[in-house]
């Protein structure tokens, strides 16, 4: 008697669950009023694509030739040794203040005549310096922004685009309400 009740209660559980819709989700997963949280099977995942322009800064550097001058004599040491000849030959000149005058006014020219001798020994020429600048280089980068999802829920086939790829599973929020 006992058997056949365990069997019957067992039989009656095993067709209790056979009537239960599948795929219920949780019990606890209950949000909002008809609103269940449920899992569905991923079918498709395709990425979605974007070009994305960007800039990044580099160096650019490059080879320049550039005047130099080479001062072998001491130009001050000329400036003021034409200045002293200058000067003492102005003195020679003139009586009074007019002498004064002449020694300033040979003072001066000696200083110009002998600082234009030191330079005469002044050398030009060029060398070559490196010179670099930063520029900003622009290019296009190809990312993903996304993925076109196709999922099965109860026989259904849905597509939606999410962030990121789900997986073989996937939880999807079930909401029923009246039509109207």
């Amino acid at each position: 008697m006992l058997k056949r009740f365990l069997i019957a209660a067992a039989a009656g559980l095993a067709m209790n669950a056979m009537a239960q819709p599948p795929d219920r989700g949780y019990e606890g997963d209950r949000g909002s009023e008809n609103v269940r949280l449920a899992w569905a099977d991923v079918l498709r995942v395709d990425p979605v694509y974007d070009n994305i322009q960007s800039s990044r800064p580099r160096q650019e550097c490059y080879e320049e030739d550039v005047g130099v001058r080479d001062t072998r004599g001491n130009n001050a040491a000329g400036t003021i040794f034409g200045a002293i000849v200058g000067g003492a030959l102005g003195n020679q000149v003139g009586k009074g203040d007019g002498r004064k005058a002449a020694t300033i006014a040979g003072a001066v020219i000696g200083g110009a005549v002998g600082n234009n001798a030191a330079r005469r020994d002044d050398t030009y020429g060029s060398q070559t310096e490196t010179r670099c600048q930063t520029v900003n280089e622009v290019y296009t980068e190809r990312r993903i922004v996304g993925y076109d999802v196709q999922y099965r829920y109860r026989g259904d086939v849905f597509m939606s685009q999410l962030d990121y790829d789900p997986g073989e599973r996937m939880r999807v929020r079930v909401s029923v309400a009246p039509a109207e």
